[in-house]
């Protein structure tokens, strides 16, 4: 199933189905893969915001939202995936490779707490050239440096590479990290849950059930983790809404431990794949529809990183959280543009009657669907 063009203009769902959909997700109810599909053709943009609100409000606040500042630090740009839609990997050989030292490592964390932020998220690539060790060794350093930091370590693909390369189980690693004092290796990698998207695309990564089995043993171990998804490749509608039903069935069996999800575009300036952007309004719809289907995801964010203030619209499409970055080079290296100028995009929410709260992180721990708290 192929994805309407962005611009084709809906006539409307059938009032059937709005009606029984509007009851099934006020009620928490699972809307069906095809109830989605038919969604995504026919409803109107105000019909898929009013569904994505009713949904929305079963865990917050109408016009209640947060936000926090945090950086993603790229320790690193050699890898060895290929992933053809990524501007920022150099293979080990490359002239322009880099590793960061400890103290280059907390420059990039000082440089964010200037600006008052408090996460800070860790993502490199498969380096193959790094041992667990240095991972443990980093991640205990910094968090003994900056105890009032909060520490996204790693992304699940990233555990994954390190895992196989030690030959570890991955229930073996995720003790060891666990062991260490790390909280969270948040859902990164995930890009479209479908093994034919991968295959296209990143033939160096895992396959599907390989990334669920990596991110259950991480869950396993008491360590918190996220779901992620990233849209605007050349991925079909049945890809998409695969991947979302995928990851709620997920959840559903690790009991409600992914603490939000977040969706967010591909950036596609001087990668292999090329291609152009996604429109902000099917981004919108899109962001509506995952609000819709993830009936067991407490908390969905909206993606300053890739879609500027305009992002914070998707808190009127069923978003309730975003972050306000200070760096990422990996989207930057694709054509993201950060601005530091966060009271410009904190005043675009409060344009649209929102009030926006700084958070705290979420917790870790099971039931998040359960209780809808922080």
């Amino acid at each position: 199933m192929t994805l309407a063009s962005p611009f084709t203009a809906p006539e409307g769902a059938r009032p059937a189905l709005l009606t029984t959909l509007g009851a099934q997700v006020a009620a928490g109810a699972r809307v069906s893969v095809a109830d989605a599909a038919e969604l995504w053709a026919t409803a109107t943009d105000a019909e898929l915001q009013a569904l994505a609100g009713r949904a929305r409000a079963r865990f917050h606040a109408e016009d209640d939202a947060t936000y926090l500042k945090m950086a993603i630090v790229n320790y690193t740009n050699v890898c060895v995936a290929r992933c053809d839609y990524c501007a920022f990997y150099r293979f080990p050989d490359a002239p322009d490779t880099y590793l960061l030292s400890f103290e280059q490592v907390c420059a990039r964390i000082d440089a964010l707490l200037a600006h008052g932020g408090t996460m800070v998220g860790f993502n490199g690539g498969f380096h193959p050239g790094l041992g667990i060790e240095h991972y443990l060794d980093l991640f205990t350093r910094v968090r003994a440096r900056y105890p009032g930091v909060s520490f996204y370590e790693m992304t699940v693909a990233e555990f994954m590479f390190v895992a196989k390369r030690q030959k570890l189980s991955y229930a073996e690693a995720a003790a060891r990290f666990a062991a260490s004092g790390t909280r969270w290796i948040t859902g990164g990698g995930a890009e479209i849950l479908d093994d034919h998207f991968r295959l296209r695309h990143s033939p160096g990564k895992y396959k599907v059930e390989d990334y669920l089995d990596a991110q259950r043993a991480i869950l396993g171990a008491g360590m918190g983790s996220t779901g992620t998804m990233v849209i605007g490749f050349d991925e079909s509608l049945d890809e998409r809404l695969g991947h979302l039903d995928r990851l709620r069935h997920f959840q559903d069996e690790v009991g409600g431990r992914l603490t939000s999800f977040l969706c967010w575009t591909y950036k596609p300036y001087h990668t292999e794949l090329g291609g152009s952007e996604l429109p902000l309004r099917e981004y919108l719809r899109w962001l509506a529809l995952c609000r819709i289907m993830l009936d067991n995801i407490v908390h969905i964010r909206t993606s300053v990183l890739t879609r500027n203030e305009s992002a914070l619209l998707g808190l009127r499409y069923g978003a309730n959280d975003f972050d306000l970055p200070t760096e990422d080079e990996v989207t930057q290296k694709a054509g993201a543009t950060i601005s530091h100028d966060f009271d410009a995009v904190l005043a675009a929410g409060a344009a649209l009657g929102l009030r926006l709260r700084y958070r705290a992180p979420f917790p870790v721990g099971p039931g998040q669907a359960a209780h809808g708290g922080r």
